[in-house]
């Protein structure tokens, strides 16, 4: 997705030549679809849309054959063709349709402004308690759980350890694990596979425009939050605060409605945010609460939201997105330290909290700065081998691990492998260190002497975000070098290959795990080779490896900066974690994309980066539209409707409005843009113009928000012959003013118009503004 020649060549000079007949395998290696040759592009050629159809440059006979192939179901997997963009995914109408219905509400509602005002307060702070009550839930019963665990097999180990039963003890250590990730993976698989995963990159889409099936639904929340408890319990490499961002998306755009389509209850409030333009700003308030939930930083989730998130935004949004983080860290506050015994102690301001650095006796020189950079640079490479590998691993799970029992088998596999090689490095590595002094949350004695405990089992035992604090504030000493040595390489490893498994559980974590072991190691270096020099503290370079680690795998600098410095509560690192972001993101874009992005592009969502592609910028509007364009006159009959919606050849989400004779076949200029769920909505409601006396009352803006978000299709509507012969009056419905450009407008203005304005559809007119050389482009498309 980075690189748009890779999608559609736009100069159309550079496509491939394939043999007629040649079958394109779909992502799951299912079969595919027969593509005719592409052919030279001309300026008879164009970009035919169709609810994003395929995506390709060719001639209008081929074309044709293509839209014919559209008609069909839309297939769960994708043609995995570098021309062809997914066909399961549709663009959001960001756009606020501006019809007199509209205006007239605008205009009705100006009085009482301030209480949409107050009413979108209340929104946000509905957001920001249930996103934190959320991760209070998962927060207990992750710890509840993991301490059960840990207590039924460490009586075992040390049962069966001093009988040598070390078989038993591995048998027991991986069943356990594996139980959990099975029944955490069948929910997922079986019942809302779009919840797999830590859902960052789909909120991403979702924000950028894209409407992907069940993202934001209550089931989802549901089977998200089961599954990343069930995972992290379960041993895998993963952390529970990246689904923190999914789930508070899905608080906020349940909340925001008022009501829940999969419950079929409405509470009638809130009616007037029904729309896509006002559900997309709760849901960028509704990420950056997870992320303050997760870590403990409001200003970091804000910033999250803007860099990673949100594509449109204003000085109002920043307000209410604060507000919804800071109500979402101060209720997981309050209430995390009500259930530990301390009721005025707010000191639980997060899911992880990374504690405090003395900053007096870890101070940092500016000796210091190049080794930051050195890190910053072993961090963009670790983190682009990391993606690397994680693509390949992703592609070959589409191909041939797509079926829902397959994937379940997979991820118990996986989690009893971890619990394999943890078992496994533990009898190895044989690193025993007193107990006295160390604050070790399960310390584990096996195959070490009374009052010491195993290093290597405590970090592989504890869940991933009590390793991370251990690795960054355990005292010199307190970790072996081959210990940290071993753990890196084979988390690493196991992190990559738990990615991507169909289960719910986030990055995050692993990522600064294994960053601050190799930054401890790091440390200890230097330490040795500086003869115990106090500034060669392991724990500050555990905290820059981890800083290092993270940002080279998800390229993340100015929220991922504030987000360390706040769940460190030290501002004094910021500087250096700054420079070690930048440094990584730099050193890893140069040899590979980041993983949020790389998952986006193996999903074929058509994702709209911040600026038009290098190769756009010699091609203008005329080059890439769509055309012939079904327009429909102003006053239209009902058989024409019909049969226009019914004709999936046509099948846009919206339609020109023109002012033509209907006598003659000469076309006149453009009056008007109508949405293809307007017209759904006009024709089950009967809005025809031989009814008008028999209409009870006149149509209002609230009988389309009740259909929202969930048109009807046109096959369920039913229209009698009488009524085929009927005519239907779109001046009152359609939107006057759309946005337009001259055909000679180039590429990139045109895209920055979609990328800034976060539009679906813009229509190209000649210089007589007449319909004769319309046509349109979807946003979506311009990927």
């Amino acid at each position: 997705m980075a690189n748009v020649a890779k999608k559609v060549s736009w100069s159309g000079l550079d496509l491939a030549e394939e043999p007629m007949g040649e079958v394109t395998p779909l992502l799951n290696g299912t079969g595919g679809t027969v593509l005719p040759p592409p052919r030279q592009f001309t300026h008879s050629s164009f970009l035919r849309i169709g609810r994003l159809s395929t995506v390709d440059l060719d001639d209008d006979d081929d074309v044709r054959e293509l839209e014919v192939d559209v008609l069909r179901p839309f297939p769960n997997e994708i043609p995995h063709n570098e021309k062809l963009l997914s066909l399961k995914y549709e663009s959001l109408d960001y756009d606020n349709s501006e019809n007199q219905l509209f205006l007239e509400e605008e205009r009705r509602i100006n009085h009482t402004a301030q209480t949409v005002e107050i009413k979108r307060w209340i929104i946000c702070a509905m957001i920001g308690i249930l996103t934190g009550l959320v991760a209070c839930f998962i927060d207990i019963v992750v710890e509840n759980l993991a301490r059960l665990k840990y207590q039924v097999v460490k009586d075992n180990i040390d049962k069966f350890t001093e009988t040598g039963g070390l078989s038993f003890s591995l048998l027991l250590w991986a069943t356990m694990n594996a139980s959990f990730v099975m029944v955490g993976s069948i929910i997922v698989a079986f019942i809302e596979p779009v919840a797999a995963g830590s859902g960052i990159p789909q909120i991403k889409c979702y924000l950028n425009g894209v409407k992907i099936p069940h993202v934001v639904r209550l089931k989802t929340l549901v089977v998200k939050v089961c599954g990343v408890i069930l995972s992290v319990v379960g041993g895998l490499a993963v952390g529970k605060e990246g689904p923190m961002i999914h789930s508070g998306a899905i608080i906020a755009a349940g909340i925001s409605q008022g009501r829940s389509t999969s419950l079929k209850k409405d509470f009638k409030i809130f009616e007037y945010f029904r729309r896509d333009t006002e559900k997309r700003d709760f849901v960028s308030a509704g990420a950056a609460a997870g992320v303050s939930a997760a870590f403990g930083a409001p200003v970091g989730g804000v910033l999250f939201s803007l860099e990673e998130g949100a594509s449109f935004w204003n000085q109002f949004l920043t307000w209410r997105i604060f507000f919804a983080s800071m109500i979402s860290t101060f209720t997981l506050n309050s209430v995390l330290s009500v259930y530990n015994g301390n009721p005025w102690d707010l000191s639980s301001p997060g899911l992880i909290n990374f504690g405090r650095f003395d900053t007096e006796k870890m101070g940092y020189t500016i000796q210091e700065i190049p080794i930051f950079i050195f890190m910053g640079v072993v961090g963009g490479i670790l983190g682009a081998m990391f993606n690397a590998l994680n693509c390949c691993l992703t592609m070959f799970r589409i191909r041939y691990i797509h079926r829902p029992c397959l994937q379940v088998v997979e991820a118990m596999l996986v989690g009893a492998v971890t619990a394999t090689v943890g078992f496994v490095m533990i009898y190895c590595s044989r690193d025993c260190q007193p107990l006295q002094g160390n604050t070790v949350a399960h310390p584990l004695q096996l195959f070490c002497a009374d009052g010491e405990y195993n290093s290597m089992a405590t970090t592989f035992f504890n869940t991933p975000e009590k390793s991370v604090v251990s690795l960054f504030h355990d005292p010199p000493g307190s970790y072996n070098p081959m210990t940290l040595g071993m753990f890196t390489l084979m988390y690493f490893f196991l992190a990559c290959w738990t990615y991507g498994l169909t289960v719910s559980a986030g990055v995050f974590i692993p990522s600064l795990l294994i960053g601050a072991a190799w930054g401890r190691l790091f440390g200890i270096a230097l330490s040795l080779m500086t003869g115990g020099a106090i500034w060669a503290d392991p724990g500050k370079y555990a905290l820059m490896g981890a800083a290092a680690q993270l940002g080279g795998i998800v390229r993340m600098t100015l929220s991922l900066t504030v987000i360390m410095m706040e769940a460190t509560g030290s501002v004094t690192y910021g500087f250096p974690i700054m420079l070690v972001l930048m440094t990584a993101k730099i050193v890893g874009d140069y040899f590979a994309e980041g993983l949020y992005d790389m998952h986006i592009q193996l999903q074929s969502i058509p994702f709209l980066h911040w600026e038009a592609p290098v190769t756009s910028h010699s091609l203008t509007a005329r080059e890439v539209m769509s055309t012939p364009v079904t327009c429909l006159r102003r006053v239209e009959k009902v058989g024409t409707i019909v049969d226009m919606l019914s004709d999936t050849a046509s099948n846009h989400n919206g339609f020109p409005v023109v002012e033509s004779n209907p006598d003659t076949t000469q076309v006149a200029g453009l009056r008007g843009l109508v949405l293809r769920s307007q017209l759904i909505v006009l024709l089950k409601h009967k809005v025809f113009v031989e009814r008008a006396s028999l209409i009870q009352r006149r149509l209002k803006l609230k009988d389309f928000r009740d259909a929202y978000p969930r048109f009807p299709p046109i096959q369920s509507i039913h229209v009698s012959q009488d009524e085929r012969e009927c005519m239907m009056d779109l001046t009152e419905f359609m939107n006057p003013s759309p946005y337009t450009v001259p055909q000679e407008a180039s590429l990139p203005r045109v895209f920055k118009l979609f990328r800034a304005l976060g539009l679906r559809h813009l229509v190209v007119v000649d210089n007589r503004n007449e319909v004769s050389s319309w046509q349109w482009v979807l946003d979506r498309e311009m990927e």
